[in-house]
């Protein structure tokens, strides 16, 4: 394919990932982003099972290792009192989907994938404020005047998409979903949580939780059910935690101590309603701009590298008909992508204490689970995908 010209707009894990596997096709790739320099929001992301096996097939499969951190156990634990709930060993998972997964830095993830696809090769500091399909082309503009056409352009431009507004030809309105999420990286303490081992804390609707990345450190993030749009001064977070998780356990007091208020980030999370339709004409959308997900099931980001997995596979299937090929992603994604969406959904409005009896039902069930119902769960998150 190549003969065939593509523009990514958005330079995240989605765009990135497709930008790589459309690559692979032999076609030229023109990626922009908006920003001037890689910043990736928020400190790290949980890259399940399926998402390393994009990774993989994108060829990054030792890279991927080497920012990954092992997870070998899980565990809940008891909020006030600190006494363990229940845990259990990650290996089951691994068996059964074929990969283990890897908490990762995003920064790490961003860099990987800007390196792969070209660091050099991608045009930062390059906002887009409009595009159009054509007969042959669809178009692109942006703010500096400039533009570029494209045989397809894929808007990866991330929850608050442009490129959706034009494919739905509507703006669309993303729902708060109840809490705000605290997040950072601290060095691994023993007495927070286990070195190899996703810990969280649970207790009055609030998770507090730990997992290992690369290079000795945790990634942290504390959920909080409270109104949308509170003030918040940032730098404040560890005030802040101190008081929302006073009667907490120790681990959790040793975690606040330890995080840096300068570098711990505040998210109000939101997500989207399902919707169907991600092209129009020669546009498509990929990543949250087609399924902007809560990070409930960690399945937001992998979302996104199935995206541009399957959207090689309807390209390979289709090299000579881009509407055809598009058309094909479409119907290969929408109903995957609305699945993980409502189930995130779902766990974060149990988790967080939406209706209370099912919260205090969920905190019964850990205390007796031996980590079968749990794996089942992660497994059934995994599977269904292009590569799974």
């Amino acid at each position: 394919m190549t003969d065939v010209k593509a523009v990514i707009i958005g330079a995240g894990m989605g765009g990135l990932s497709a930008a790589i596997a459309l690559k692979q096709l032999g076609i030229d790739v023109a990626v922009y982003e908006q920003v001037t320099e890689n910043k990736p929001v928020g400190a790290a992301i949980s890259v399940w099972s399926n998402g390393v096996k994009c990774l993989n097939h994108l060829g990054l499969e030792a890279q991927t290792a080497a920012i990954g951190g092992i997870v070998d156990s899980m565990s809940y634990v008891d909020a006030f009192t600190g006494g363990t709930m229940c845990r259990f060993g990650m290996q089951p998972l691994i068996d059964e989907v074929g990969q283990r997964p890897y908490p990762v830095a995003r920064a790490e993830l961003q860099l990987m994938l800007m390196n792969a696809f070209g660091y050099d090769d991608i045009q930062f500091g390059k906002k887009m404020v409009s595009v159009s399909d054509g007969p042959d082309a669809a178009t692109v503009e942006f703010d500096d005047g400039t533009t570029d056409c494209a045989d397809f352009v894929i808007g990866a431009d991330g929850a608050r998409s442009l490129t959706r507004d034009y494919v739905l030809g509507h703006e669309v309105t993303r729902r708060y979903a109840g809490y705000v999420n605290f997040n950072g990286l601290v060095d691994v303490d023993e007495e927070i949580g286990p070195a190899t081992e996703w810990t969280t804390y649970v207790g009055d609707h609030k998770r507090v939780s730990v997992m290992p990345i690369a290079g000795n450190r945790f990634y942290f993030f504390f959920d909080v059910p409270m109104l949308q749009g509170k003030p918040y001064e940032r730098g404040t977070a560890r005030e802040v935690l101190a008081k929302e998780f006073a009667d907490w356990a120790p681990g959790v007091h040793k975690l606040i101590a330890a995080l840096d208020p300068a570098t711990t980030n505040r998210v109000e999370i939101l997500d989207l309603d399902p919707f169907d339709t991600w092209v129009a004409g020669r546009v498509a959308l990929l990543g949250d701009a087609a399924h902007n997900t809560t990070p409930d099931i960690g399945q937001g980001g992998c979302s996104a590298m199935e995206d541009a997995v399957a959207l090689q596979f309807s390209l390979r299937d289709h090299p000579d008909d881009v509407h055809a090929a598009l058309a094909a992603y479409q119907a290969a994604r929408t109903e995957r992508a609305r699945e993980l969406v409502l189930r995130a959904r779902k766990r974060c409005d149990v988790t967080h204490g939406k209706d209370p009896e099912k919260t205090a039902a969920w905190y019964d069930e850990l205390r007796t689970e031996d980590g079968t119902n749990i794996i089942r769960g992660i497994v059934s998150n995994i599977v269904g995908g292009p590569l799974t």
